[in-house]
């Protein structure tokens, strides 16, 4: 996985991270700018470079929506820290070189650090949720945004010449995005039989879709109920420890059978488009680094109405965000 946001609290006193300047954090905000503007070239000009001056206003609707995203996710969970008086850094925002030919989309993320214990499951919780339900509105406010501000079919033949050749595509890889209920129910909604839309190995092209899609993507994958993830902070904090350590566990078994049928998949080239092989990279990474289990919390209490049905909440919309194979690839 190139491009995830991994957002973690740290329990122990001994790993309270260093203060940084506000300075240091804007400097990676300028350039994670920077490096998601060359991607978002790159994705709607469908061209490695080099660019002219006015490529860059082509790319300046990808990187806006893409730090638009992280930033409503990641101030999500610093006001939630703050409304709980926990010591809690502004976001770093992850730059990531938008290499040539390498899929990725100019950020790894962005990322907060608590510099306290969190005490309760209650503060925990509250962390937790506001980051993921504050980026998938964002996502959403995107996603909506482009589907019914589609350009023409005229926009993509610029791209591609000859999109409309019976010759386009052919011996050429072909890489597309998966599919998610959601995308798949906004598209539905907001589009017309009459109008161009484009299928999903060319949203790529198209900067709102694209970086809508890519804020469910990074939403999912925050939202996979294990350790210290935020899905595992919204699960532990409603049920307990048992029952975290349970969907933990299974989530992990699940992200593991969809990273090897994908894999097997790649392999012998069998066409079934379902799984992913970056799951079972995932899978390692959350089984090594994030772990399974959930740190305790001090006090722990029943958490009130609200706060399980906003619990709720968010288990649906990693459903609606989650993509068996999120990319395909093939000849």
């Amino acid at each position: 996985m190139s491009n995830q946001e991994n957002v973690t609290y740290d329990f122990r006193k001994s790993t309270i991270p260093k203060k940084h300047s506000v300075g240091f954090h804007i400097t990676l905000f300028l350039i994670t700018l920077v490096t998601t503007l060359i991607a978002g070239m790159f994705w709607t000009t469908g061209s490695a470079g080099p660019y002219d001056i006015q490529d860059f206003s082509k790319g300046l609707p990808y990187a806006l929506s893409i730090l638009f995203i992280l930033t409503c996710h990641e101030f999500g969970h610093y006001f939630a820290a703050k409304y709980h008086k926990i010591d809690v850094t502004l976001p770093y925002y992850i730059p990531f070189p938008p290499l040539p030919f390498f899929l990725n989309f100019g950020t790894m993320g962005a990322v907060i650090r608590t510099r306290q214990v969190v005490g309760n499951n209650k503060a925990m919780f509250d962390i937790g949720v506001s980051g993921p339900i504050a980026g998938f509105i964002a996502s959403l406010i995107v996603l909506i945004y482009g589907f019914t501000h589609l350009p023409g079919i005229e926009y993509i033949l610029n791209i591609h010449p000859d999109y409309l050749t019976t010759e386009y595509g052919k011996n050429a890889i072909s890489f597309e995005f998966g599919d998610t209920l959601l995308f798949a129910a906004l598209r539905n909604l907001l589009t017309n039989p009459d109008q161009f839309v484009p299928p999903m190995n060319e949203i790529y092209h198209y900067p709102y879709l694209c970086v809508g899609w890519f804020g469910l993507f990074i939403t999912a994958m925050n939202m996979i109920p294990v350790g210290q993830l935020d899905g595992g902070h919204i699960i532990y904090s409603m049920f307990g420890e048992k029952i975290q350590e349970a969907v933990s566990g299974i989530s992990l078994i699940a992200l593991s059978l969809l990273g090897f049928i994908g894999l097997l998949d790649s392999i012998l080239e069998i066409g079934l488009d379902f799984g992913w092989s970056g799951w079972l990279f995932w899978a390692l990474i959350l089984f090594f680094i994030i772990k399974i289990k959930h740190p305790p919390v001090y006090d722990f209490r029943k958490l009130d109405n609200f706060r399980m049905i906003l619990g709720y909440v968010s288990i649906i919309i990693l459903l609606l965000s989650f993509s068996p194979a999120p990319f395909i690839a093939s000849l």
